[in-house]
């Protein structure tokens, strides 16, 4: 029996073949080549299994950065219409259906979204259709993680069946070698309905005489099948087309439609719809091709996707993969890929634990956004027509979690990739006026899902403006982003899809300018409070936009409506709390009661004002008294910490990962380096369970790549960094265009988490934050570290 990497290096494992795929990767990088400096490959230091586990729904597969292909597992349970959890990989679930072209990294709905066209190895004969095998018992097959390995860019798996995969991807493309038990029939499943939220339409064509398999799926519904979305998110909003070529022959063809199975047939379509469990099992179609094993039992697949074309996922395979490339060509260079991206954060010191999860943050943190365009530059918009780019825009991107990513994840892009976040703020303008202005807040491929709460691309351009980023239609850009804050639609009046998905983007937004908060019992969101608080900082970031842009007069109207929070604020209870229309408060309240609120409590989103922290210390009685109090959100009554209590600190999601820097605006600085420190060394770490929660495509792994760093944004809309404790004793960051930030600290360790002293470009800074000019402006930042707290250090106020 021939292993499959030994067929493949027999076809071309040359130094040529390499270097092609690396030059195709580069033409269609959406960046410039960064040099790697050193001996030490950082895509090494990465375990994409990191997150697997304990809720964090990343995924093992191969994918390169903002790629568009994302080839990984899709996990069984037993039920066809589900998966083991969130976005078709859970570490504990070891038993797979297939190997499914597009993930979404860390979505927190199950079973999230894409997980499109699963191809499963196979070994044992077609005897039904595998539509109809409901629970998962015949066509698929467990493994053990002894015979899994995942790094950047490739994804090897052996089944306990006897069959295997190695998987290597470009961005929109991918290759594959398939080894078969020698005395078992042989075949690939393409399970094209199998969508992991199901699909409405699907198609395959086998052609056996070219050895190649062509189709789409149409598709969509993320979150559309939870109960807060309900049935108005169950539609289709993008179509997946894939083409897969073979270096051998068909020995055999098939498809099935539903419970029907076609042998020898090479065409079928159907999909499953949107429901599931019995309202779904037993729906679908797809196909199969067979191999004859008795003298070669491996076999090579090309191919390549497209959200444009059948056309254009062939020209992705053709420009971004050489016809002779091998599994270990195409991983090669995606591994290169993933050098030049994780190389723009070089962080020496620290042991190997640390250094892994730091790498893997990284990695997670740049996955997206991801590529929707062809190499030729089309993509599919919102209004589901053909588009180009913008003149200026090198891709289109899509796949943003607004509500979480911009809180962290956009900050941590715009440091690092400024120009990949011009292009992702140009594309969600794109998509903003392929929808009739609307600004979508939770979009995915070239589809408006409406999850979460509040306006995040208000804030989200907004900050990629403060930090530097100019290569996008700001003006066009700001003007729509105001017009969506300030002129009221009929979607804003609008129930469907809530509490979860509610279709107004600013919802009842003329209410909200007469009340100035959004009432619970006439919001149409998902909760008041949240809803005026996420607002509040959204106007804030468009505020400070306006004044950045000379729009004065914009700028004092948003000013004054960031300060909307304060009229949640109970002064009666010291917390946040929703109210009703004709202004009473909502009652019974509770501070560890959601009422009101969107995934978190009213303690939790009572410290969710990050733009006006002096304003909420002086409604809580002053620094001193807010700082009291927040020492009671990170500890128990007798000084123990506390994760995870409704009354506390909650590191799984998104309302208070700001909280810990909070100190630094209270004046007690040394509270944030011990209470950051904290979290980084319980809540985070290696292993499938590294993450403390849902991954929020980068989100929380952005957290830990600035919290390592000893930096972190202060608040939407700006560029002003919060300082902390670093974790490596010296870390450059790369700032493409403009001199490096340089951050040392030789005293790092496990036990030096304080900071007694920082120089910045050798000056004496007593201040517990960078300028936005300085932020800007990179240079050198020299941390002293100790053991003992500094409680003089940087105790003033935070600038407004």
């Amino acid at each position: 029996m021939r292993h499959a990497l030994l067929r493949a290096a027999r076809r071309l494992g040359t130094r040529s073949a390499v270097t092609a795929v690396t030059t195709a990767l580069a033409v269609a990088a959406p960046f410039p080549a960064v040099a790697v400096s050193g001996p030490e490959r950082l895509s090494s230091l990465v375990d994409p299994l990191i997150g697997s586990a304990n809720g964090g729904n990343t995924f093992p597969g191969a994918t390169l950065p903002q790629g568009m292909i994302a080839w990984s597992p899709t996990s069984t349970a037993g039920d066809q219409t589900s998966t083991g959890a969130a976005n078709g990989y859970a570490y504990n679930t070891t038993r797979i259906r297939g190997l499914s072209l597009t993930h979404v990294n860390g979505a927190g709905c199950h079973p999230g979204a894409a997980g499109d066209v699963p191809v499963m190895p196979f070994a044992g004969g077609i005897t039904s259709s595998p539509s109809a095998d409901t629970k998962d018992a015949v066509y698929a097959a467990n493994f053990s993680h002894a015979d899994e390995k995942a790094v950047p860019g490739r994804y090897t798996l052996g089944l306990a069946s006897g069959a295997s995969a190695d998987l290597a991807v470009s961005r929109r493309a991918g290759v594959a070698d398939f080894s078969f038990p020698a005395d078992r029939p042989a075949s690939l499943l393409f399970r094209v309905s199998n969508s992991l939220n199901g699909s409405e339409d699907a198609h395959i064509d086998i052609d056996a005489a070219h050895r190649k398999v062509t189709g789409w799926v149409l598709t969509g519904a993320f979150c559309g099948r939870r109960a807060n979305g309900g049935t108005n998110n169950r539609k289709s909003y993008y179509r997946l087309h894939f083409s897969a070529t073979f270096d051998r022959a068909f020995a055999t063809t098939g498809t099935w439609h539903d419970g029907t199975l076609s042998p020898g047939s090479t065409t079928a379509s159907g999909g499953e719809g949107y429901a599931t469990g019995a309202d779904r099992a037993g729906r679908g179609s797809g196909g199969w091709v067979g191999f004859d094993t008795a003298s070669d039992n491996d076999v090579h697949m090309r191919l390549g996707i497209s959200y444009v074309s059948l056309a254009g996922a062939e020209a992705n395979l053709r420009h971004e993969i050489p016809a002779r490339a091998s599994v270990a060509d195409v991983a090669a260079a995606g591994a290169r890929a993933w050098d030049r991206e994780l190389s723009t954060v070089r962080a020496e010191g620290g042991s190997a634990a640390r250094r892994t999860a730091f790498y893997t943050a990284l990695y997670h943190s740049l996955m997206q956004p991801n590529l929707i365009s062809d190499t030729d530059g089309r993509y599919r918009g919102m209004d589901q027509a053909v588009h180009r780019p913008a003149r200026g825009q090198r891709a289109q991107y899509s796949n943003f979690s607004g509500w979480d990513q911009y809180r962290a994840q956009v900050q941590l892009l715009a440091l690092l990739r400024p120009t990949v976040a011009g292009d992702f703020a140009q594309s969600l303008y794109n998509f903003a006026r392929q929808n009739g202005g609307v600004w979508d807040r939770w979009v995915h491929i070239s589809g408006a899902t409406h999850v979460m709460t509040g306006d995040p691309s208000a804030a989200t351009l907004a900050t990629f403006y403060a930090m530097g980023v100019r290569n996008f239609d700001y003006r066009g850009a700001y003007a729509s982003l105001v017009r969506q804050a300030t002129v009221p639609t009929p979607d804003d009046l609008s129930d469907a899809g809530c509490p979860g998905q509610c279709e107004g983007q600013r919802p009842n937004l003329a209410q909200y300018l007469v009340s100035h908060y959004a009432p619970q019992d006439a919001c149409h969101c998902w909760g008041g409070a949240a809803e005026t608080l996420e607002d509040a900082v959204a106007d804030f970031s468009l505020a400070q936009w306006a004044r950045r842009l000379g729009r004065d007069e914009d700028a004092k109207v948003f000013t004054d409506r960031a300060a909307y929070w304060r009229n949640v604020f109970n002064p009666a209870t010291g917390y946040v709390q929703a109210r009703k229309l004709d202004g009473a408060w909502v009652t019974p309240f509770n501070p560890a009661s959601d009422l009101g609120f969107a995934q978190g409590t009213s303690a939790t989103y009572t410290w969710m004002v990050p733009h006006d922290v002096q304003g909420l210390a002086d409604a809580m009685g002053g620094r001193s008294a807010a700082a009291t109090r927040l020492d009671g959100f990170f500890h128990n009554p007798d000084g123990s910490w506390s994760v995870r209590d409704p009354l506390r600190y909650d590191p799984t999601n998104e309302p208070g990962i700001h909280a810990p820097w909070l100190y630094n605006a209270l004046g007690q600085p040394w509270k944030t380096q011990a209470t950051v420190r904290r979290i980084i060394d319980t809540v985070y770490g290696t292993g499938p369970a590294g993450l403390p929660g849902n991954d929020d495509l980068g989100t929380m792994s952005a957290w830990y790549v600035f919290s390592a760093l000893g930096i972190y944004p202060q608040t939407p809309g700006s560029a002003t960094l919060l300082l902390g404790a670093p974790v490596f004793p010296k870390a450059t960051v790369e700032r493409p265009g403009r001199a490096d930030l340089v951050i040392t600290a030789p005293e790092a360790d496990d036990t030096h988490v304080h900071i007694g002293a920082v120089r910045r470009d050798g000056h004496l800074v007593n201040r517990s934050w960078l300028t936005p000019a300085e932020t800007r402006g990179g240079g050198r930042l020299d941390f002293t570290l100790t053991t003992a707290p500094d409680t003089d250090w940087a105790t003033g106020d935070l600038p407004e």
